[in-house]
């Protein structure tokens, strides 16, 4: 939700300068969603990289509550106030300013150059204070379309926001797809849960309850709501360090009154605490009061309060109908303030449409506020899924995965041999999106990888394809039923907890399923057993003390357990990895012969089987 500065040191983009501009409106002014008008609007923005001649790389950044235009480089000087989030933009960083032309723009409702309710009202000459009209996420993200139409940048390559930024993502997708090619939506939500607007609902009565605040008329008056801003300010800080990170920073441990810098210190009262925990919400009080407007806070805190998707579209599903963005959504591990449920709403919402959605969960030890801190892979996430443009190429390609030799090359062939042309494919312990890849080179089709591990979902996101990273023993339900024609689960079936439970999934999102794995029973194997040794070598390569397989099965075994659970065996294709294992295979010892095996599977037990091949 907030936006406390990145920890870098501001060398990606250099100095930079924040710009502003009078958008061009008509003469009633800017039309609100309350009904009311702006006769004018101020917007401050900055901007990195270069435009190209065809106006296809712009990038828009949104940022969140309290943050402003400023996200990366050093702001006037070489020792000026580093961006936000410059860690993530500049040369060879997640947002690549080589390639992307990259803008940013504080919010309408503001305090950092863009208008406000601390802004001269033109028709009175003075701030607007209490006559500010209350605002909604659709004025602001209004307001940034505005701007970059008027910046000649009609269409974006795509829209990035975290937290109450994300929320803009969404308002953006949802009301001007024709607009944006992808949108990314770190840890936000379409509405905000009780828990946050509670906290949110203490902080304003925090603002309003101090004298000072004047019912938002305090400008000129010498005073300023500052007790109240710090205490919401308090209130918020809370919600952004994890449970857990805030153990780590501050525990119970304690420190002395005269050990805080002087410019923090207060008039001690019975109430006190010297806890290092107060401290640090002190002092982030102190420094937000200094940066900040009360009436900002007010009015941005209403907006986002007030933003629900379900409610405005009859349900976050039919909301998703109208998105033709492909979109990325990010969740973070140790996220309370909008926990990963809330992004898997949305995930799963976008996925029920039908829509080209990615979906991760990035482990964040730090909280919600990791998104602009801990971004270990958060850079490389956002660097893989966004687009190629004309000005600068392809972005760099991830490393490929360890080749892994003739049988998995021709296990693919064959696995394209089952899949139809143009095929929907749903890819179960996809990896890097190697048989994806393959099968859309030759086969045109689309679809979904599913696996758990980041640096999979990096390659396969890389390579173009949609990917959720997702743990399948917890089941496949963010699947609606048949929405794909085939599902596969090549060579993974043995390395995860509960495969009846996944076998029962793929036929349930797919009316054929396509399995893979290593047959325990080859006479190999069986060999090494018999001199009182674990199998290794083939399609089991791995020592027995560090071997990712905890299913060892035969070909027997998986065809008993088809029969009991009534599913059809379409074909089965028995892979040698020599020529004693094919001449076994050629002459019917197949459970013998085969060192891997490729299953097709049918919801239908009377379905007519198709021949064992070699």
């Amino acid at each position: 939700m907030d936006e406390a500065g990145s920890k870098g040191v501001g060398t990606g983009v250099g100095v930079v300068h924040t710009q502003t501009v009078e958008l061009q409106l008509p003469p009633e002014g800017l039309r609100l969603k309350c009904g009311q008008h702006l006769p004018a609007v101020q917007v401050a923005y900055e901007t990195y990289g270069a435009l190209s001649e065809c106006r296809d790389n712009v990038i828009f950044i949104c940022h969140a509550l309290t943050g402003d235009a400023h996200v990366a480089g050093r702001l006037d000087s070489a020792d000026g106030p580093v961006g936000w989030w410059d860690e993530m933009i500049g040369p060879g960083r997640g947002i690549d300013t080589d390639f992307y032309h990259v803008v940013c723009a504080n919010i309408l409702g503001g305090c950092r150059g863009t208008t406000g309710p601390s802004s001269i009202n033109p028709e009175t000459d003075r701030p607007y204070g209490s006559a500010f009209p209350p605002l909604a996420v659709e004025d602001i993200v209004d307001v940034h379309r505005l701007l970059l139409e008027q910046l000649g940048a009609e269409r974006v390559a795509a829209v990035i926001g975290g937290s109450f930024g994300g929320m803009q993502v969404l308002d953006w997708m949802l009301r001007y797809p024709e607009r944006i090619g992808r949108g990314i939506c770190v840890a936000s939500a379409g509405s905000l849960s009780a828990q946050a607007l509670a906290f949110d609902i203490v902080g304003r009565s925090a603002i309003t309850g101090d004298p000072n605040w004047k019912a938002g008329d305090y400008y000129g008056t010498g005073a300023f709501p500052e007790r109240g801003l710090a205490l919401a300010r308090k209130v918020g800080h809370i919600t952004y360090l994890s449970p857990g990170m805030m153990t780590h920073k501050f525990g119970r441990d304690r420190r002395l009154n005269e050990d805080a810098p002087e410019t923090e210190r207060q008039t001690p009262t019975a109430f006190d605490s010297d806890f290092q925990v107060e401290s640090y919400l002190e002092h982030q009080g102190a420094k937000f009061v200094q940066r900040f407007d009360a009436n900002s806070y007010l009015h941005i805190t209403r907006a986002m309060d007030e933003y629900e998707i379900a409610a405005n579209y009859g349900s976050i599903e039919e909301a998703f109908e109208q998105i033709r963005a492909k979109v990325l959504i990010i969740a973070l591990s140790e996220d309370w303030l909008f926990p990963p449920e809330q992004s898997w709403e949305i995930a799963r919402a976008l996925l029920h449409d039908g829509k080209a959605v990615s979906y991760c969960r990035l482990h964040a030890p730090h909280g919600h506020d990791a998104f602009l801190i801990d971004i270990e892979h958060m850079s490389e996430v956002v660097r893989a899924f966004l687009p190629w443009v004309s000005s600068g190429g392809s972005i760099k390609a991830a490393p490929p995965t360890t080749h892994r030799g003739d049988a998995r090359r021709r296990e693919f062939e064959l696995i394209a041999t089952m899949v139809p042309p143009e095929a929907r494919v749903l890819d179960l312990g996809c990896g890097g999106g190697e048989l994806l890849t393959h099968l859309r080179d030759n086969r045109q089709t689309t679809g979904m990888g599913v696996d758990i591990d980041i640096g999979h979902l990096i390659r396969c996101v890389d390579d173009g394809h949609n990917m959720f990273q997702v743990d399948m023993d917890a089941g496949l339900g963010m699947i609606p039923d048949d929405s794909y024609d085939c599902a596969i689960l090549s060579q993974t079936i043995q390395v995860i907890h509960k495969p009846l439970l996944v076998l029962r999934e793929m036929l349930r999102v797919a009316p054929e399923a396509i399995v893979s794995f290593p047959n325990f029973a080859n006479w190999a194997h069986r060999v090494q057993l018999a001199l009182g040794r674990m199998p290794k070598g083939g399609a089991l390569p791995y020592e027995w003390h560090d071997t990712p397989n905890i299913h060892l099965f035969t070909l027997l075994d998986f065809k008993d357990l088809c029969r009991r659970e009534g599913f059809g065996i379409r074909d089965i294709v028995c892979l040698p990895e020599n020529r004693i294992n094919a001449a076994l295979i050629h002459l019917g010892c197949r459970n013998l012969g085969a060192n891997r095996v490729l299953v097709r599977l049918t919801r239908d037990p009377n379905a007519p089987a198709g021949t064992h091949r070699a």
